[in-house]
């Protein structure tokens, strides 16, 4: 497939993510306010799209607190800094195994919830988009698994669908491609979708450019899709999904680093990824351009 670069490129800064990060930056936001500063100080260095979990204040541990969604949404909502939001619903499908020999009783980190709760915020908060991670798969501890079933994801996706939400499918591997495609086709979701390549996550898809074009030549033509790459790989995936005509993620849930030895701020991340995507001789779109583009509807302050 030649390769067709994306001239008009929209970047998502995803703000803090759920991995155990908190104590390895004093970056990584906590509170629903660091959060919502974070996210609009990458807004004003360019993001487009800000990609949001929510922490525990106080232990920075992941959270699925409706009252921390839902001040993190106002906060962002009710400042003069206009962006598209994307709130995280992958939370509440993890199994923490017990040992080879006793996987049950599970262990702690475990947190499994039903469809409806996992999209309880979305409903709550209205982002004009939520992720779904289109898969279950090895998640890179020796016993955790990420568990998204068909039945779930169409009990999600539905849900974010009658919502007016719409999903950025979170493609960990290129079956969750192959599957998300037969949810458009089952008309759970619409099309043209909105796809979020994650290279270099383990166990899913390797970040080697070979099965990055595996991932992209697997995108519908009409869909819309984002890659990136885990740490020091972060900005190479900003210029190697511009070329294979996708769009660009960056920020601190994938990557704590600026440079060898300097810990990261988002708006840092998002600047220098704003400053590969013009040298390339590309523009990067702002917020109203990405609503028009992917047909999403402005959500005002309430």
């Amino acid at each position: 497939m030649p390769l067709t670069m994306n001239r008009e490129v929209f970047i998502t800064c995803a703000v803090t993510g759920s991995g155990a990060t908190q104590d390895r930056s004093p970056h990584v936001p906590r509170s629903p306010q660091q959060i919502a500063e974070s996210a609009i100080a990458a807004a004003k260095a360019g993001a487009a799209v800000v990609h949001c979990h929510v922490r525990d204040p106080e232990t920075g541990k992941p959270s699925r607190d409706l009252a921390l969604y839902r001040e993190v949404t106002e906060r962002i909502r009710d400042s003069d800094t206009d962006v598209v939001l994307n709130l995280t619903a992958g939370m509440g499908g993890d199994i923490v195994f017990g040992d080879v020999e006793n996987p049950f009783p599970t262990r702690e980190g475990t947190d499994m919830v039903g469809a409806t709760e996992r999209v309880a915020h979305v409903a709550q908060c209205l982002p004009e988009i939520c992720t779904l991670d289109c898969g279950t798969m090895n998640f890179a501890e020796a016993d955790y698994v990420m568990t998204n079933t068909p039945g779930m994801l169409t009990a999600m996706g539905s849900m974010m669908t009658k919502l007016g939400v719409k999903p950025e499918i979170e493609a960990f591997d290129t079956g969750h491609l192959w599957y998300a495609k037969q949810l458009v086709a089952d008309g759970v979701l619409e099309s043209p979708a909105l796809v979020q390549l994650c290279m270099g996550v383990p166990w899913g898809a390797p970040d080697d450019l070979n099965t990055f074009m595996a991932m992209v030549n697997n995108v519908p033509d009409d869909w819309h899709f984002s890659g990136f790459g885990l740490g020091r790989n972060q900005m190479a995936y900003v210029a190697a999904s511009v070329l294979a005509g996708g769009n660009v993620r960056v920020g601190l849930e994938d990557n704590l680093w600026l440079d060898k030895g300097v810990l990261a701020e988002n708006w840092q991340l998002v600047e220098r990824a704003g400053s590969i995507i013009e040298n390339m001789g590309a523009r990067v779109i702002g917020p109203a351009e990405v609503r028009e583009k992917l047909g999403l509807n402005k959500r005002a302050p309430k």
